[in-house]
């Protein structure tokens, strides 16, 4: 009897449990019925594509000068935009200028974000005189201003834009240590930490398959965040000549050789001014929602 009841059981078919849905068509959902959330991705999108597709979209060279159309206004002769005092198209240069920012923002927030999270880990696993040591270096550094603490070091080591990289991550790592050494300090207390500390397992291992995996969400969402920051900075900077030289054409450097037709050839400034607002605009407002979305302590708090 038992083991017709067995059978019996065994014919039975088995319910298959439901497989998670995955999580980005999780983030798509979510990201759709975020109005903020979308225009924000959508604008990185057209942003990012006008970047890629730079050499193909603009209508004319953006180096080459024509004095005897200089300073035409929009919709005039075939430029949508404009000229600048060269004779420029400012269509063709503000598109140029876009793989620039793009270049900046992100190379800039990878590094930064790889040195900063490196101390970060180092100084909230290890503490004592390690923790000490970084951190007040950390304080001396953001007892500066940011902008000003990147023209000192632009000022060193000369202008250009690998220069401009360079002195952005040298300013902006800190941001990333004091964020990340904090998430380490209350990681390093878990279970789990403590448990492969008591095995035996190598510190190394410990930060590398454990707290690193851990700090994924941390590090997402303050990138999303600084890479606005830091075009604002390289535009802020070349538009005080210390960052992209002339030709080279970039939305700061293309302010300032705007700056003397300000009253007489409006357009020279405004659309530069417009794409660096709405490239900061589009990173926040999705930075924003990233932040809600991997991150719901920090919209709570």
């Amino acid at each position: 009897m038992r083991n017709s009841t067995i059978e019996n059981s065994l014919d039975v078919p088995l319910l298959k449990p439901k497989k998670p849905e995955a999580k980005s068509i999780l983030l798509i959902r979510q990201l759709m019925k975020s109005p903020t959330g979308l225009l924000g991705f959508l604008i990185i999108v057209c942003i990012l594509l006008i970047g890629l597709l730079g050499d193909w979209l603009a209508p004319y060279d953006p180096y080459s000068a024509e004095l005897t159309k200089k300073l035409l206004p929009p919709l005039t002769e075939g430029h949508l935009l404009g000229t600048d005092q060269l004779g420029r198209d400012i269509l063709s240069r503000l598109i140029s200028g876009t793989k620039i920012s793009i270049l900046v923002g992100l190379t800039t927030a990878c590094f930064a974000g790889i040195v900063g999270t490196a101390i970060g880990i180092i100084a909230g696993y290890f503490r004592g005189w390690v923790d000490i040591v970084l951190m007040r270096i950390v304080d001396v550094q953001l007892s500066f201003p940011f902008i000003l603490l990147v023209l000192v070091i632009n000022a060193v080591i000369g202008a250009g834009l690998k220069n401009i990289i360079i002195s952005l991550v040298i300013a902006g790592w800190v941001s990333y240590a004091r964020v990340i050494r904090s998430e380490v300090l209350a990681l390093r207390e878990k279970e789990f930490i403590i448990a492969c500390v008591s095995l035996g397992v190598p510190k190394w291992e410990i930060l590398v398959k454990h707290i690193l995996p851990n700090l994924y969400t941390p590090i997402i969402v303050l990138s999303s965040l600084q890479v606005a920051s830091f075009i604002i900075a390289e535009a802020s900077i070349s538009f005080l000549g210390f960052g992209v030289q002339p030709p080279q054409p970039a939305w700061g450097n293309m302010l300032n050789e705007g700056k003397d037709y300000i009253f007489s050839s409006w357009w020279l400034i405004t659309f530069p001014g417009i794409a660096i607002v709405i490239t900061a605009l589009g990173v926040n407002l999705f930075g924003d929602w990233l932040r809600d979305i991997l991150d719901p302590e920090a919209k709570n708090g």
